[in-house]
């Protein structure tokens, strides 16, 4: 304890002196609070009563000093004068009474005049003896200064400025009393005259011919663009300043999430094996989506920080609005972009030749195109009833290259068995049944009528390469290997799955295979050409989607429906996954979405809550192959591919013996 080393800190503030004081200001007119405390504290003080001669106030003392001793030195000189002058006038006296008694002696008798004369030296002898016997004058006592230097009374005053009142006098408005009493006819004729006012305007228009419209169309919109810019609400001013101020402020907030995101490699891989791990980053959350399901998520083509999320819900009883929300890595607490719709989100994605398009599904049937570059939150476009919108819920929308006229088009698969093109001409949506999905067999109707069942598509992907071949997921678990140019008949058919396909999707690197997953617990990896999975993975529960990875051919990561998320790389480990990882916690909620980032080597998740978790993968799960020595490590599609192809090969070995 005696060892022990204890910290203090000194500060200059005083933490006796008060911090709510209040003082009035005449000039304000009103109480306020006194900012600036002195903050010194006197421990010791001694008053002296010694000033410095070069001073002011010495100088002042001295001075002061040297006047009262020359006037005590002139009343001195007066008070010797005045001495002088009444023993000058006391000797005149007395040698007037002596004459006088001379005179009386002269007339009375003669004897008495040599007595006299005998007395009269005498007299003389003792005035001047009385002069010598008598004291100088007293000297008059100097004053003392009371507290000569402990005390100087003083006082000051200092002029008040006077407020002055500055005030303008105006003349009242006029003003007149008005009544009137309203009945129900009187509104009703009101109405009536309004109406016919609006038909008449309306037939006008009709009536006027098609140039003037557009003169006066263009004159309208040359008006706007000048008064608009007074009519700017002031935070759209500032509106690019607060969102970096807010991403700053977000920035400081999550900057220990930030530094991980940037730096951050698990280090303890390299005791774990083959394994690796996932590092939950940002969560990302809005108030209006928590009682939603996240039922889609796409990556900006463009902006690889920007991600689209769709809200709805899988639940057939308990539908109602959906959200498209976009965020962004830079600013994780609030949506760059908040769309709303009266019906659930099912499915969106981005077109990649003009990244602010976004083309979303909703299980109402209806298909929409949101621009990202225009200020409202309405749709460009959108599908009807009369230009033929799907009767079931669109699970998967994709956008296709721009056709021969530069016309954007894309497609769409619903549970109503129809995939549709659609493509953006002009101000509509065109739309083209591409193929009408059927059941073999079919269905005994009412009166015996034979009546064909239609398919339910759920998902489907096109070929990165070959533009017109596609693959279609259905209800009933087969996978369709369609083309463009047939619309009555299918290439393929794969018996894939007991239950729905939730997902299908080509690898972005091997040109044959592509991936699988379905509600029946397995994850299964197929050459097109070959009717028999290659790969088939027992999850041990429903899988909800599964994702290739962008930057290996064999690497790969599914969701199920328990919370957690399964990542395999097949060149490492075929049996296994190399990471299993639990992403949800709380009960009775399911992930039900991946996606990986086309560039930083992080995936986000989406769940029934409406919450996105991103998390980083661990360096296990995103090994690349070692440089051996003297040789360069060979990088590219070629090598993906071919690093497929060997471990396909294995497989396909077994069957080219026999």
């Amino acid at each position: 304890e005696l060892k022990q080393e204890i910290t203090r800190t000194l500060t200059a503030g005083n933490p006796n002196a008060p911090q709510n004081i209040v003082r009035y200001r005449f000039k304000e007119r009103e109480y306020k609070l006194v900012e600036d405390m002195d903050q010194t504290a006197i421990h010791f003080t001694l008053n002296g009563n010694m000033i410095h001669k070069d001073s002011d106030e010495g100088r002042r003392q001295s001075i002061r000093s040297s006047i009262e001793a020359e006037a005590s030195v002139e009343t001195a000189a007066e008070t010797s004068e005045e001495v002088e002058i009444k023993d000058e006038e006391q000797t005149g006296d007395t040698e007037a009474a002596g004459e006088g008694e001379g005179e009386g002696e002269q007339k009375g008798e003669g004897e008495e005049e040599g007595e006299a004369t005998a007395d009269e030296p005498e007299a003389v002898e003792e005035a001047e003896e009385a002069e010598a016997e008598e004291p100088p004058p007293t000297k008059a006592p100097e004053k003392k200064l009371a507290n000569q230097f402990n005390f100087i009374e003083r006082a000051s005053m200092t002029p008040q400025n006077p407020l002055r009142e500055r005030a303008c006098q105006s003349e009242p408005l006029p003003s007149e009393n008005f009544s009137a009493n309203v009945n129900q006819w009187d509104i009703y004729d009101a109405y009536v005259e309004e109406l016919d006012r609006m038909e008449k305007a309306k037939e006008k228009e009709k009536a006027k011919p098609q140039a003037v419209k557009k003169e006066e169309e263009k004159k309208g919109v040359q008006k706007l663009s000048h008064v608009e810019p007074q009519h700017i609400e002031p935070i759209t001013r500032v509106a690019k300043a607060a969102k970096i101020a807010e991403r700053m402020v977000n920035l400081n907030t999550f900057d220990d999430i930030a530094q991980d995101f940037k730096y951050f490699e698990d280090a303890s891989d390299e005791f774990r094996g083959q394994q690796g791990t996932l590092l939950p980053l940002w969560h990302f959350q809005y108030d209006k989506t928590k009682k939603l399901a996240v039922t889609a998520i796409s990556w900006n083509p463009k902006y690889n920080d920007l991600f689209a999320v769709g809200y709805g819900s899988y639940d057939f009883m308990k539908q109602g609005h959906g959200m498209v929300l976009l965020y962004s890595l830079k600013n994780p607490s609030f949506p760059e972009y908040v769309f709303s719709g009266n019906s659930g989100v099912m499915c969106l994605d981005f077109n990649s030749e003009h990244p602010h398009l976004m083309v979303v599904g909703f299980y109402d049937g209806n298909v929409a195109i949101y621009s990202l570059k225009k200020a409202t939150s309405q749709p460009i476009y959108k599908s009807s009833a009369e230009s033929g919108k799907h009767t079931e819920p669109v699970w998967q929308v994709k956008w296709q290259k721009d056709d021969m006229d530069n016309n954007s088009n894309f497609f769409s698969i619903s549970s109503d068995g129809r995939i549709v093109s659609w493509t953006l001409v002009k101000n509509e949506l065109v739309h083209v049944d591409i193929i009408k999905l059927s059941v073999d067999g079919t269905m005994q109707g009412p009166e015996g009528l034979q009546l064909q069942t239609l398919g339910c598509g759920t998902s489907f992907d096109f070929h990165k390469k070959i533009d017109y071949l596609f693959l279609v997921g259905t209800e009933e678990g087969k996978i369709y290997k369609c083309s463009k140019n047939y619309s009555n008949q299918f290439l393929d058919v794969f018996e894939a799955h007991h239950m729905a396909v939730d997902t299908v999707s080509w690898n972005p690197y091997h040109l044959k295979v592509f991936i699988s997953c379905s509600s029946d617990w397995t994850v299964k990896i197929w050459d097109h050409t070959i009717k028999t999975p290659m790969f088939t993975y027992d999850l041990s529960c429903a899988v909800g989607d599964v994702a290739w990875s962008p930057y290996s051919s064999t690497v790969f990561a599914a969701v199920t429906t328990d919370g957690k998320a399964h990542v395999f790389d097949l060149n490492i480990n075929k049996h296994e996954p190399l990471c299993t990882q639990l992403v949800v916690t709380r009960k009775k909620n399911k992930t039900t979405h991946i996606q990986f980032n086309p560039v930083y080597p992080i995936i986000i998740i989406g769940d029934e809550r409406g919450l996105i978790t991103s998390l980083k993968l661990s360096p296990n799960l995103r090994k690349m192959p070692k440089e051996k020595k003297g040789q360069e490590v060979k990088k590219g599609p070629e090598v993906e591919m071919a690093k497929l192809e060997k471990l396909l090969s294995l497989v396909r070995e077994p069957e080219n013996k026999e």
